[in-house]
């Protein structure tokens, strides 16, 4: 009782392995019938001890090849009043199966068996390295998520300072109307950490909706004395000695990924497409994105229309009011389509959608908010060139925070700054607002104030200043981007398309919601039964 032998010359600051708790498994022999078997490798023969409701039994000699086996049955058979407050068989087999699967993600090259009454609930073969040429961490990570995972994952490989991330993450347009499908590890250990889940929101937070979640199984590897593992009893969080250094490695990382992919929309996007064409769909299918809701802040269309003549594309064209007649496209050669990954613009369809010739397939584009995504991108690239306007108050607002609300913002002076928020200290636990960002128009700075300190106290960041600008930019591209409905000559729609294979995040809208879809030749010809 009260021993563990995970602790290499017994230094707290060096842990490198997972092992129980210096309680855990007396406290499981105490309320439960325990079984550890167990063979070391030098050994002849293996011993095993039995604990039932705390009574010892053993060690005796046993049969078992190298290694050790811990059994656990009829847990809390001997504490009844604290089993008659377990949930459900099948509240508790989810919970244990959800442990087992993020230890399984974590060790792709261990084989993990989950067996609930007689059936094999989950079952992961070792995963081995050079197989196929493929990554047995994306391989077990696949054959847990899902194969779609393997199609629209983007791979993470980063390192600053010592520490570093890996993993993969998923594609915008391949989310989830929760955050259940995302996985955090650190030096192997599952963990739910709130530093964590908050760098991951705020790498996608100007590409998903705020219903909508990335999917993502991130792998962080830091030395042992740079986090402290013990802060919770389940260890499911952690400290780090510098969290910032970590929150930077992690949205720095996923945001040169996705920047990386490009114009690249999920295959998921494809497929759900193919599945309304099918007879006897039901009409349109489950999507793995969100509609956008269509409200936006009041007074931005006028805004809007000014931004759009601002941030226009380069080459794009005025806009004709003539139809397009579908004989006014030139043919392609074959070399055309293959240097155009969107293809050739082809036909416009109902005066909101786009269609394009591939190499392969055909491309539709829905043209509202593809160019929506192009001129939010300009318009972000021009704020981080000149940086957010400022607009003084007239009479400088002081903001009262109760404990230490004012210290934790004001720790984030300069980053506050940069965004268009200029504050001061002004006594204890207050301080003064004197400038704020002119794209805000009218703002309650004492409500953003307390909104910063609760944010930094919950997530240790101060993302929601951010995220309103970024919201701004969003609805003024919404409203100053080419409108469903708006008839587009053939070399418009080609210079939409080209722009769109140049800038980055093209694949989704500022919505979460896919610019275009992509179908296969072969997908087409199965619709008609040619294959």
């Amino acid at each position: 009782r009260h021993a563990t032998s995970k602790l290499p010359d017994g230094d707290l600051t060096d842990i490198r392995t997972l092992g129980f708790r210096g309680e855990a498994l007396p406290s499981i022999g105490a309320v439960a019938r325990l079984r550890i078997t167990s063979r070391a490798e030098s050994a002849d023969e293996a011993w095993t001890l039995r604990i039932e409701g705390g009574v010892v039994d053993g060690p005796a000699p046993a049969a078992l090849a190298i290694g050790t086996r811990v059994e656990v049955r009829d847990l809390f058979y001997a504490t009844p009043a604290r089993l008659k407050f377990l949930k459900s068989e099948r509240a508790e087999s989810g919970q244990s199966l959800d442990t087992v699967r993020r230890l399984a993600m974590a060790h792709p090259g261990t084989a993990f068996t989950v067996t609930s009454n007689g059936r094999t609930s989950f079952r992961a073969d070792p995963a081995v390295a050079g197989l196929a040429d493929a990554d047995p961490r994306l391989e077990r990570l696949a054959a847990i998520l899902g194969r779609e995972l393997s199609e629209n994952a983007i791979e993470i490989d980063a390192e600053r300072e010592g520490i570093r991330l890996t993993g993969f993450a998923g594609l915008p347009t391949y989310n989830r109307g929760n955050a259940m499908q995302q996985y955090l590890f650190v030096n192997g250990r599952p963990v739910r950490d709130k530093l964590l889940n908050g760098a991951l929101r705020g790498a996608y937070q100007d590409f998903l909706a705020r219903d909508r979640h990335p999917v993502a199984a991130l792998f962080l590897d830091i030395a042992p004395g740079d986090v402290d593992v013990n802060v919770h009893p389940a260890k499911t969080e952690v400290r780090f000695r510098d969290a910032g250094l970590v929150r930077g490695l992690i949205v720095g990382a996923l945001r040169h990924a996705l920047a990386e992919a490009g114009h690249r929309a999920s295959t998921t996007v494809a497929g759900a497409a193919m599945g309304a064409f099918q007879p006897g769909s039901s009409g349109a299918p489950g999507l793995p994105y969100a509609a956008s809701s269509g409200r936006y802040s009041g007074g931005l269309a006028e805004r809007g229309a000014a931004y759009a003549a601002a941030f226009a594309p380069a080459g794009l064209p005025d806009m004709e009011t003539g139809s397009v007649p579908a004989g006014a496209m030139e043919p392609a050669s074959v070399e055309a389509l293959r240097a155009h990954p969107l293809g050739i613009a082809r036909a416009q369809l109902h005066e909101t959608y786009i269609v394009a010739q591939t190499a392969d397939g055909i491309v539709i584009v829905d043209q509202h908010a593809a160019h929506e995504r192009l001129v939010y991108e300009r318009m972000k690239a021009a704020l981080a060139e000149r940086g957010v306007t400022r607009q003084g108050l007239l009479v400088p607002e002081v903001v009262e925070l109760d404990g230490d609300g004012a210290a934790r913002v004001l720790e984030r002076t300069d980053e506050l700054g940069e965004l268009g928020l200029v504050i001061e200290p002004f006594g204890e636990g207050a301080l003064v607002v004197r400038e704020v960002p002119a794209m805000l128009g009218e703002v309650d700075a004492a409500g953003l104030i307390r909104d910063l300190a609760d944010e930094i106290a919950d997530l240790g960041q101060a993302l929601k200043l951010k995220e309103r600008l970024e919201e701004v930019c969003s609805s003024m591209a919404c409203h100053g981007s080419i409108r469903a409905g708006r008839r587009l000559s053939p070399d418009e729609m080609n210079a939409i398309l080209r722009q769109m294979e140049a800038t980055p995040h093209s694949g989704q809208c500022n919505h979460g919601r896919p610019t275009y879809v992509e179908l296969q030749l072969s997908d087409i010809e199965k619709l008609f039964g040619r294959r």
